[in-house]
């Protein structure tokens, strides 16, 4: 916006005057700059946030995998799936061979959608709870340490 020719003479100028209707690029570079410094700090904080909330829903998962398990063992006489290990809640079959009603819809999977591993008899445990089925996950990296590492399993309070 300029001022007119009167405003300009009145000033004691022949250049007419300019209003300034934006930011400078230095302006522009101190605004990028604290954008930076504040996700710099926040964005740490959230990924290690997302990472103990995936750990915790793995959890909870293969808390839910145990309680169908349970009341598959209550249809099966007491035994647990060995051989068909985590399928058996999908596609189960009763104690003459026949199809049942399904345990569970789809197979558990983790927090990072990969599968449960499943292992009956528990060769994992070394305590009491060696009658459980040891269920675990691949963890964080994806990895399956059989029940070692990252990995997130059922048979420690880890």
């Amino acid at each position: 916006m300029r001022c007119s020719k009167k405003a300009s003479r009145l000033m004691g100028s022949s250049r007419p005057c300019v209003s300034r209707t934006g930011f400078t690029l230095l302006e522009l570079m101190i605004v990028l700059a604290i954008i930076a410094v504040i996700a710099g700090m926040v964005v740490p904080r959230f990924l290690s946030s997302q990472q103990t909330a995936n750990i915790k829903t793995t959890k909870s998962v293969i808390l839910n995998t145990e309680k169908a398990l349970e009341l598959y063992a209550v249809e099966h006489n007491g035994q647990l799936p060995s051989q068909e290990g985590l399928k058996a809640l999908v596609q189960p079959m009763d104690l003459d061979g026949k199809p049942m009603k399904a345990f569970m819809e789809e197979l558990p999977k983790d927090a990072w959608g990969q599968p449960l591993f499943y292992e009956y008899p528990n060769t994992k445990s070394q305590n009491q709870n060696a009658d459980r089925a040891a269920i675990w996950s691949a963890g964080p990296n994806g990895q399956n340490e059989n029940g070692e590492g990252d990995d997130v399993k059922n048979w420690t309070t880890k």
